[in-house]
């Protein structure tokens, strides 16, 4: 089948190579190339730079705004001959219905829709204390991810899973799913079904000054944030002054009892080789990861070793500590 595949972000692409490999891409559309880096250097996007280097003969699109009449034309000409599919991945835009006209196109989006329609979906799902995530393929809808349902596929969040090991569970989930959707386009057997708007549940944009977490709530609230959050925006807290990166944390299944008036704060080293650290209601949390600044991400061990920490010292949390 001939493809023309949307995207920009990493998700995309172990989605994009199988469909190199078993269809005939005619053509990618992505973002713009854009300012990253203390630099800010213009860098393409993952699925721009994979093009370059897996795909090059393939038309790439970089547009800023899909359905401005020129790049509008150009996408659609991509179609003209034989049969096609459109496969939107992780784009970051949305594609009008006069784009979208008269052309099969797909939707892989990181959520057990209709729970976490938007930008952050498996952010929210660790944050939320979701059992587990998914991926759904949808069709394309004029409201944000509301399409039809064509299959969805789910895994179960370990306690310790971060939305980084998350993401790239469910992008290797991600080729199965779209060429079991094709297979069943091209043999008239797909079985749409209407979202139930009853459990819509949104998950937006999150940003650099979400990225801190409050020592004095329950330990299970403290790991979610910290495991939801990483690698970006990340977790920051305060040791000994300095900034500290926390990217993978676990809570312990037994709380002990209230903090006593004049006890250690919430925040407070409780075992430093062990990585203990109090949490409101005495609940305790125990640290796997971190990255001090500059640094690489290290064990936790490997960082209290090195900077020969010591129980009773304490972490400043909250949202000055971001």
């Amino acid at each position: 089948m001939r493809i023309v595949f949307f995207g920009s972000g990493a998700f995309g692409i172990p989605t994009l190579t199988a469909l190199a490999k078993s269809h005939d891409v005619v053509g990618i559309v992505t973002q713009p190339d854009k300012p990253a880096g203390r630099g800010g250097s213009m860098t393409p996007t993952p699925v721009a730079e994979w093009a370059s280097t897996n795909s090059p003969a393939v038309r790439l699109i970089k547009t800023p705004a899909c359905n401005a009449p020129g790049d509008m034309a150009a996408i659609r000409a991509l179609g003209d001959q034989g049969p096609l599919a459109w496969v939107v991945i992780a784009f970051g835009q949305k594609l009008s219905p006069w784009l979208l006209e008269g052309r099969f196109a797909v939707n892989l989006h990181a959520s057990l829709l209709p729970r976490w329609r938007g930008a952050a979906p498996i952010n929210w799902a660790i944050l939320e204390g979701d059992a587990e995530a998914g991926n759904s393929v949808i069709t394309l809808a004029d409201r944000m991810d509301a399409g039809m349902i064509l299959t969805q596929h789910a895994r179960m969040i370990g306690p310790a899973t971060t939305a980084g090991d998350l993401h790239d569970a469910l992008a290797t989930d991600g080729p199965g799913l779209i060429e079991g959707v094709l297979a069943a386009h091209q043999a008239g057997t797909l079985t749409p079904r209407v979202q139930d708007e009853s459990a819509v549940t949104l998950a937006p944009k999150l940003g650099k000054a979400d990225g801190w977490v409050d020592f004095a709530r329950g330990a299970d609230t403290c790991r979610r944030r910290i495991n939801g959050l990483s690698p970006w925006p990340g977790v920051v807290v305060r040791f000994r002054g300095e900034a500290l990166r926390v990217l993978r944390a676990e809570s312990m299944t037994q709380a002990g009892p209230p903090e006593a008036e004049g006890g250690p704060p919430p925040g407070t080293i409780l075992d430093a080789d062990e990585g203990f650290v109090l949490c409101g209601q005495g609940s305790v949390l125990r640290l796997h990861e971190v990255q001090a600044a500059g640094k690489r991400a290290m064990p936790w061990r490997d960082f209290a070793n090195g900077q020969r920490v010591k129980a009773e010292e304490v972490f400043e949390g909250g949202r000055g500590a971001c």
